[in-house]
């Protein structure tokens, strides 16, 4: 029980200091509100700090712990999403007078309770990568994404987010309940919770495993519940209208969060059912390379086709679902060992360099304020006559809003043209490291078709970052007046640090990990630990294994 506790002590505080949090909540004066996201960062700050001094991967413990397994990935996954989330949080950061949010973020007396969920969130993620049960690993999965369903509908006083939180159950009860299906027929068809003991149940024939036809039910049932996590082909379409919907610092967390969860989950189903050594059936990855490719191209082409920058990211995610899903497909189908541990090396490294290059552009996005709608009704500011309305709590969404920007306020043009760049794949950024390790394992297996297509859908992704770039240094706002960059008084304008601090964060780490090698290649061998997806049992500890 001590190791247990141990082992989830991360957890522990995350859950703990959201309890407290929700007590704020019931005052919900100015000073605590006031207090609560500092509390929530000083929380993720001590989560880090047990997962990188905390107990280290052993057989002792692994078999201790039971239900809960220390291991090179699941500390990665943790630490990567704890970083991030910090981030995150800082984008969420509130700076109105009131302590209720900030130009994005409306939350009103809610503000404790809305990072108390948040906290949870980041529980969830913690969770799915130490889970060695089923039953835990789909509480997870849950308390990753549930979440972020009520984040979605408080986080601004518009119907359009309320609808966006209620779409977003809706769709995710059934994806749960998809993803619940079939997990239980999995352990219908195996008779253990245990993905150790489950993953010993698959045998390979001809270095391959074989399923029967309910276990084959039960992995594709699996895929679609996951596949909803990573807003990927089938069940992508939900992801244009949440996002937009939902406040920016919002959205940034939604298409990361979800998203890492889900690949730490896939990750370990693709373990078991390959019998632990990624020996997965030929349909099952021909499964995958189809969702691979369909949902990398859907993304892309429809992200030509927006006008609102929020539903063009949106399908920016989807797209790097795609690629992510193209590595796993490499992953699971690749002959050699070497190929399938320098693919998962490869999802590890993009996930990361993802959240890191992702989270800057929203930042930008919340620093540009939204001009005036000439359509929208007109209001009386004061009593100086009438003006185009300006929705509560909004920043710039759309291309009208960011156009010229970049030459009135450069070092935010310069941050996004960074990490538009990054996310694009263009050399001396991240983003490029993060492609080359996806497509190197994938070419020296003979996936040509797949390399073909991940980088024509790189190429064609260049189309919508560009035009955001192009609105940025290259239109002119149409003679309407530019709002002010800062909407509190010149004395408070040090509330914004957070958000400078996240932005900057971003951008140089997208810069830094791109262009500077030895900061590149730390991340790298971080991403090549992590693939040790389980820890050996004491009897076979010193045996010699090809397990990645």
């Amino acid at each position: 029980m001590k190791e247990l506790l141990t082992a989830l002590l991360p957890e522990i505080i995350l859950a703990g200091a959201a309890c407290l949090l929700f007590l704020f909540g019931i005052k919900a004066s100015r000073t605590l509100r006031q207090a609560a996201p500092v509390v929530a960062l000083l929380a993720l700050a001590a989560s880090v700090l047990c997962v990188i001094y905390g107990p280290q991967p052993n057989p002792v413990i692994a078999e201790s712990t039971g239900t809960v397994r220390l291991t090179d990935f699941a500390l990665y996954i943790k630490l990567l999403s704890g970083l991030i989330a910090a981030i995150l949080l800082l984008l969420q950061w509130p700076t109105d007078k009131e302590v209720t949010g900030n130009r994005s973020l409306s939350l009103g007396v809610d503000l404790p309770e809305y990072f108390a969920l948040f906290l949870l969130s980041i529980a969830g993620i913690f969770l799915v990568a130490g889970a060695n049960d089923i039953i835990l690993l789909f509480l997870g999965i849950e308390l990753a994404a549930i979440p972020t369903y009520v984040m979605v509908s408080i986080s601004r006083p518009l119907p359009v987010a309320q609808e966006a939180g209620l779409k977003y159950f809706f769709l995710g009860a059934m994806a749960a309940a998809i993803l619940l299906f079939g997990l239980a027929y999995l352990f219908g068809t195996t008779g253990t919770l245990s993905l150790n003991e489950m993953a010993g149940e698959f045998h390979s024939t001809g270095g391959v495993v074989t399923l029967t036809t309910w276990q084959l039910l039960a992995a594709v049932m699996i895929f679609l519940g996951i596949a909803f996590k990573l807003a990927a082909f089938p069940l992508h379409f939900y992801a244009g209208d949440v996002y937009t919907g939902a406040a920016t610092p919002l959205t940034a967390m939604l298409s990361f969060v979800p998203k890492i969860a889900g690949i730490a989950a896939l990750v370990k189903i693709l373990y078991v059912l390959g019998g632990g050594q990624w020996l997965v059936p030929h349909n099952l990855v021909t499964l995958l390379w189809i969702m691979a490719i369909l949902t990398m191209t859907i993304g892309n082409v429809l992200g030509l086709m927006q006008a609102n920058i929020k539903r063009v990211m949106a399908c920016s995610s989807i797209a790097h679902s795609g690629y992510m899903l193209a590595g796993l497909a490499v992953l699971a189908g690749a002959g050699e060992s070497l190929y399938r541990t320098e693919a998962l090396q490869g999802v590890m490294f993009y996930i990361a360099a993802y959240g890191v290059m992702n989270a800057g552009l929203f930042g930008v996005l919340m620093m540009l304020p939204a001009k005036p709608d000439p359509f929208a009704p007109r209001v009386s500011p004061g009593g100086a006559g009438l003006s185009p309305a300006v929705p509560p709590a909004t920043t710039a969404e759309t291309f009208e809003d960011i156009a010229g920007l970049g030459r009135d306020r450069p070092a935010m043009g310069l941050a996004m043209t960074a990490c538009c760049f990054s996310l694009i794949g263009l050399p001396l950024t991240v983003g490029f490291f993060g492609k080359y390790y996806l497509i190197r394992p994938a070419l020296e297996a003979g996936w040509y078709g797949l390399v073909i297509v991940l980088v024509l859908n790189a190429a064609v992704s260049a189309g919508y970052y560009l035009r955001i770039v192009g609105a940025m240094f290259l239109r002119t706002s149409n003679g309407q007046p530019q709002p002010a960059a800062c909407e509190v008084p010149a004395g408070e304008c040090l509330k914004t640090v957070p958000l400078v601090l996240a932005v900057i964060i971003s951008a140089l780490g997208s810069l830094i990990l791109g262009s500077y090698l030895p900061a590149t290649s730390a991340l790298s061998d971080a991403a090549r630990r992590a693939t040790t997806v389980d820890v050996p049992s004491t009897a076979s500890a010193m045996a010699p294994t090809d397990r990645p």
